[in-house]
């Protein structure tokens, strides 16, 4: 009896083959294997918002192999992702294979299953032939709701934009929402006048050591003195002519134990943050690391928004931490986070390890160094989620000088639990022993000059962060606004890597915030979120959440045409001539920037960069 199996990649498909006997068939689908035409909008917004998918040209040819090893099998099993977009795939393969039409005449196939699994190993796969299912058809309308709602936006608008800007612009749904927090982000740093202070501080020792430390100004007569208060250089030197000849003694000495909790196991947006942290990658290239990590069968799905964990894993984290770390440095009991990100889907596990056992070391020859950077990442973390807490030393001391005071604080790693496997930047500062009224003497007494400094601009890891605070995007979405955003040209990166807009993408967002507020309004967008997650639970109807949309959108559009007038393009006269006819060059705004282009257009093509001096 054959057994059809129907993954999207090879790699899955190589990985799963190893589990199962010769009687399973292992197929890859390559992703998608139907979408909505490139060219024209591909949905009947007359007839229910029915969506006119076909299948692309690179799909073709894969899709007749599926198809003949479809008929050939007793039956089919559907093994895509357990997300929405791998539901999509499933249902698509059944509408593309023409799965229905051949059980219905009787064929040699008798199962058209749905299986799903979060972690690719012999147990998972096992257990997931087991219990198969049917395919979850809220999951696939939320799909094809977002996916429709998306292409509406996209085809809708950004004509609208070729007209009243420049040929070639493109608006999408969450993208202009990321671009406009881009956007503000910049205009707040333009806005931003630095203020002026001055902090004070002593560098002090024992009267009997030469062991200095450092203490910095924090009261005067009793009264902080707050981060801004010391404005000018003058007001700086009067507190030090002030504090001449002072005895400095301790006041007070606070001594405390405080311990520090290991962070929860990744999910998509948190990996996607710490790996841009660490190792500078776009969220892009981490998901596609990730997902290879997760094909070869080293990792869980990594497309996920829970901290959940399963009990088995619980149990191989307690079994590894104590076997290689000591029965002290596991927590005592299952640690288990709750995610904060707004419409979580908890029934997924976050992103772990498939075995506690599998350290980064012992599988170091079987991946690719960059592969190995994140499933390092993703071990540490799952491990040191179950470990014990780290426990600081920390002490506070209160220096009198005069009518002044000033603080000191030291911190000292006790155990450093956790910390042993995925180590914080935690800074040790050692206080020599203190005792009250201990008197201590002055190295040094400095006054230095600060700045108030913008907010910082958005980067890949900041922006994911903001963008999941609002409750906008989901796992699956993430990378694909970061890639979006930076291929419109709307945006660059400085010399940090952090996002600023491009004279263009100020211009579309402009025009989008005032003229279509709600489409790049935050809270607009993340309760779109939420009607999709709505429709997943089978809570709404997909059709009459884009209709809510689509209709007064529509008539928005139409008005918008007529009303709003061509935005000021360049098109200024510059003293360059034209090299091939003679004639002025104009400094214009194009899709790529402001170039010179020939006022002789279109008789005569010529054009040259523009070079901002």
């Amino acid at each position: 009896m054959k057994k059809l199996v129907i993954v999207e990649s090879p790699t899955k498909a190589k990985t799963i083959q190893q589990f199962l006997d010769k009687s399973y068939i292992l197929k890859a689908s390559y992703g998608h294997v139907r979408d909505l035409p490139r060219s024209v909008l591909g949905i009947d917004v007359e007839n229910n918002f029915q969506p006119k998918y076909l299948v692309p040209a690179k799909a073709k040819k894969n899709l007749k192999e599926l198809k003949e090893a479809a008929k050939k099998a007793d039956s089919v099993i559907l093994a895509t992702d357990e997300d929405r977009e791998g539901e999509a795939i499933a249902w698509h393969l059944i509408q593309a294979l023409g799965l229905n039409e051949i059980k219905n005449q009787k064929s040699k196939i008798k199962n058209i299953e749905r299986i799903v699994f979060h972690e690719i190993t012999p147990k998972a796969i096992k257990n997931a032939l087991e219990n198969p299912r049917k395919i979850n058809d809220d999951l696939v309308n939320a799909q094809q709701g977002r996916r429709v709602l998306d292409r509406i936006v996209g085809y809708k608008l950004s004509p609208f934009l070729w007209k009243k800007i420049i040929r070639g612009l493109s608006a999408g749904r969450v993208q202009s929402v990321a671009l406009k927090l881009i956007a503000e982000r910049e205009r707040e740093r333009e806005k931003f006048t630095p203020e002026e202070y001055w902090s004070v501080s002593a560098l002090l020792s024992k009267l009997d050591s030469k062991k200095q430390f450092l203490a910095i100004l924090a009261k005067k007569d009793g009264k902080t003195i707050e981060k801004l208060e010391i404005k000018t250089k003058e007001k700086s030197e009067e507190i030090l002519n002030d504090l001449k000849e002072a005895e400095y003694k301790i006041k007070k000495i606070e001594k405390k134990k405080k311990k520090k909790n290991p962070l929860p196991p990744f999910t998509t947006s948190s990996l996607q943050q710490e790996s841009w942290q660490r190792f500078k990658y776009p969220s892009r290239k981490t998901m596609f690391l990730a997902q290879g990590l997760y094909e070869k069968g080293f990792i869980t799905y990594h497309r996920t928004d829970s901290f959940n964990l399963s009990e088995d894993s619980l149990f191989q984290a307690k079994d590894f931490i104590k076997n290689n770390f000591g029965e002290n440095y596991w927590a005592g009991f299952f640690r288990k986070y709750k995610t904060k990100s707004k419409g979580a889907q908890e029934a997924h596990e976050a992103i772990r390890p498939t075995f506690a056992e599998n350290t980064p070391e012992k599988i170091e020859s079987q991946i690719e160094k960059d592969q190995m950077k994140i499933y390092g990442l993703i071990w540490k973390r799952f491990v040191a989620s179950q470990m014990k807490e780290a426990e600081l030393n920390e002490v506070a001391a209160e220096i009198e000088a005069k009518n002044y005071e000033f603080e000191s604080k030291g911190q000292t790693i006790e155990f450093d639990g956790f910390l042993k496997v995925y180590p914080l930047k935690i800074k040790e500062n050692i206080l020599p022993e203190l005792e009250k009224n201990e008197l201590l003497k002055l190295i040094k007494l400095e006054n230095e000059q600060h700045f108030t400094k913008p907010p910082a601009r958005f980067n890949e890891a900041s922006l994911i962060k903001e963008l999941e605070n609002f409750g906008i995007g989901r796992p699956s979405t993430y990378a694909p606004i970061m890639t979006a955003i930076q291929n419109r040209n709307y945006i660059n990166k400085d010399k940090n890597k952090s996002f600023f807009p491009t004279e263009l993408g100020f211009m579309v967002n402009d025009l989008l915030t005032e003229h279509f507020e709600e489409i790049v309004d935050v809270n607009f967008t993340a309760e779109m979120e939420k009607n999709l997650d709505d429709i997943a639970k089978g809570e709404k109807e997909w059709q009459k959440v884009i209709g809510e949309f689509y209709f007064p959108f529509s008539k928005k559009l139409e008005e918008k045409y007529e009303t709003v007038k061509k935005q000021g393009i360049f098109n200024e006269n510059t003293n360059k001539k034209c090299p091939e006819c003679g004639k002025e060059l104009i400094l214009r705004l194009g899709k790529f920037g402001r170039f010179y282009g020939c006022s002789g257009f279109p008789a005569c093509k010529h054009t040259e960069p523009w070079e901002n001096k």
